[in-house]
């Protein structure tokens, strides 16, 4: 079977968080099973730069996009095992970021759309079966390649999947605009087709005229199909819940495995977890100041700094929950200012407990995760996360509100049936999160037989994509089969 990843990321080439995660794992696990799977997205600054004697030249040809017509480049590289294409532009992607202005987006991304599109098949060697998108920066796809593909006899058998990272974020913008950029035809403009509430949705668009929806957990897949996880979208959404599925996520246990970690100072595994982590805390706390003196519980936050995160929970309870515990706290991670500014803030006035490292450093934030005994999550919703899952890896107890991927990946403490592998509460509430961090470092400070069996299931459990990967290819499978049985 051969698969086309179209997306906006890719890690590590160009990524701002687990979408560019994603990409470059599922496709890599597709190829283990024995499947053709391939990457295409946006050819931007940061690639040319690091990556320049690596690209291959494929071919150039002129995209008409509104009153424009502009060059569009075709680049390859390898990226271990998976070839990666490039659409090259350097008005549209010879930026330092990205993401950019939100309108000049909305160009951007219709701009590469039309591009993918063009490439398929002879001008790139490569033929998809199924188009694989993801999110709004892709999802105007479906919708080009009826209109200006199917409809007049190319690419008839071209399956499409969408999947929906955050469907918070959709590409909305005016209709005029839209139909000038990407010239569909007038009939398309309709709520029945790509308008909602009277402006242009590349997200909605994508839900109508993909052949299937996925999601990235299947407990998102429930929830966004309510009011208040639905973004405006959930009546739309039901109404195509035929195509609907969500398919948990996994992560690269190649990359975050704590037994051959190089940013780690001492590797260590479920045998000798206990060791390790103790010498991966003590180095980290020596690092940040802290006093080593006495073994108080360490938590952290790895996270975008934004209201999504919890973070308003966190913050209307951190002065009890850090006087009350005494444990050391570590947050690292960027975003919007008021919340930096409060992290910051936070640490002030606890300077012998807590570091705001206010920044982007995938080396430090390995070592917190292996440093640290608990991983706060407390996300208002949360499409899977995977931030839970590798914090487990490293044997760090994750403290997550049950919603989403969190809710399927983190199974809460029982201690009458002494099952689990982390912390969890249910609601949007503040005091339930400082309960169940008290509760959850109480464990950690007097019940040690407890504690040690929480951390070995939780690095014991199993996050592969693998799994993931099969569950896909049945999905791809089954659109196939239909294909062949309309044929």
């Amino acid at each position: 079977m051969k698969i086309l990843f179209v997306s906006s990321e890719m890690s590590p080439l160009a990524h701002t968080g687990g979408l560019g995660e994603v990409i470059a794992a599922l496709p890599n696990a597709l190829r283990e099973i024995g499947h053709d799977a391939r990457i295409i997205i946006p050819l931007y600054r940061q690639i040319k730069l690091e990556y320049e004697d690596k690209l291959e030249f494929m071919r150039w040809a002129m995209i008409r996009i509104g009153w424009r017509t502009m060059y569009s480049g075709l680049f390859r590289m390898q990226i271990g095992d998976v070839p990666v294409y490039l659409i090259d532009n350097e008005f549209y992607f010879g930026h330092d970021a990205i993401y950019l202005d939100y309108s000049f987006d909305i160009e951007r991304f219709s701009f590469f759309q039309r591009a993918v599109l063009e490439v398929l098949g002879e001008p790139m060697g490569f033929e998809p079966d199924i188009l694989h998108l993801n999110d709004w920066q892709t999802a105007m796809i479906p919708v080009l390649l009826e209109s200006h593909y199917k409809n007049n006899g190319y690419h008839s058998s071209m399956k499409t999947v969408l999947t929906i990272h955050n469907l918070k974020y959709q590409g909305i913008h005016g209709r005029e605009r839209i139909q000038d950029l990407l010239e569909l035809p007038q009939y398309y403009f309709s709520e029945a087709g790509v308008l909602k509430d009277g402006v242009a949705n590349f997200l909605k668009s994508g839900i109508m005229y993909s052949d299937r929806i996925t999601t990235v957990s299947p407990t998102y897949a429930e929830e966004i199909l309510t009011d208040y996880f639905g973004e405006g979208l959930n009546g739309i959404l039901a109404a195509q819940r035929w195509k609907l599925v969500g398919i948990l996520n996994g992560i690269d246990t190649e990359v975050y495995d704590p037994s051959r970690d190089p940013a780690l100072p001492m590797n260590y595994d479920v045998t000798n977890w206990l060791t390790g982590k103790a010498f991966c805390k003590k180095t980290l706390k020596q690092d940040l100041g802290f006093s080593s003196k006495e073994d108080r519980p360490l938590l952290a936050m790895i996270t975008r700094l934004t209201n999504q995160k919890g973070l308003d929970l966190l913050l209307r309870v951190g002065d009890e929950l850090l006087t009350s515990t005494k444990a050391h706290l570590v947050v690292l991670g960027t975003g919007d200012d008021h919340y930096e500014y409060q992290i910051r803030e936070l640490a002030s006035r606890y300077p012998r407990q807590v570091r705001a490292l206010i920044e982007f450093d995938a080396i430090r934030a390995r070592q917190i995760y292996a440093a640290s005994d608990l991983f706060l999550m407390p996300s208002l919703f949360e499409p899977c996360g995977l931030s839970q899952m590798i914090a487990m890896r490293y044997g760090s107890l994750p403290i997550v509100r049950q919603t989403g991927g969190l809710a399927d990946t983190v199974q809460a403490y029982n201690r009458y049936e002494g099952t689990g592998n982390g912390f969890g509460f249910l609601n949007i509430n503040a005091h339930e999160l400082l309960y169940t961090t008290k509760n959850a470092v109480a464990i950690y400070n007097k019940e040690p037989v407890a504690w040690a069996n929480l951390v070995e299931s939780a690095m014991t459990g199993n996050y592969s994509w693998l799994n993931s990967a099969r569950e896909y290819l049945a999905l791809y499978e089954e659109l196939l089969a239909v294909e062949r049985k309309e044929k």
